[in-house]
């Protein structure tokens, strides 16, 4: 894998996406801008920004952390598209296309988010703690006695 942002697909899909529906938001009208567009817009950009976070973090854990966040933002923007139909705000071939965009986008998410999980390490086991206060005596390490 790359270490640039830039090389990965998921991020250029989301981007690309996010950019896609600026463009469309612009074109409302001031009242249904300011109200279901700028949530739309704001969890359009969220999927690609989340992603470029985790990107730059370089621990997987947190990568992995921000890409769920990223996920979210998808099916947030899912409900932004599915209401910006139902008020009229988009055509019915523009849901869909858009409905299908983002399922392909979801899926390359998933295989991001996988892959990630192949490069954390098992977490390791803890060593035993000693809840006993009190400093060990030479008697506790002495054997049980023996009984008849």
């Amino acid at each position: 894998m790359s270490n640039r942002l830039e090389d990965l697909e998921v991020y250029n899909l989301a981007e690309s996406f996010s950019d896609e529906i600026w463009f469309v938001v612009l074109e409302w009208n001031y009242f249904a801008k300011d109200t279901l567009g700028k949530q739309l817009v704001r969890s359009a950009d969220s999927i690609g920004a989340n992603i470029a976070e985790g990107f730059g973090r370089y621990h997987f854990k947190e990568n992995r952390n921000f890409c769920y966040f990223s996920r979210g933002s998808l099916i947030e923007t899912k409900g932004w598209i599915t209401k910006a139909k139902t008020r009229k705000l988009i055509s019915e071939s523009q849901y869909s296309e858009y409905i299908h965009k983002l399922s392909i986008i979801h899926l390359k998410l998933n295989s991001y988010i996988k892959h990630i999980g192949s490069k954390i390490e098992p977490d390791q086991p803890n060593p035993p703690i000693n809840n006993n206060p009190m400093p060990p005596t030479p008697d506790d390490n002495a054997p049980p006695p023996m009984t008849q």
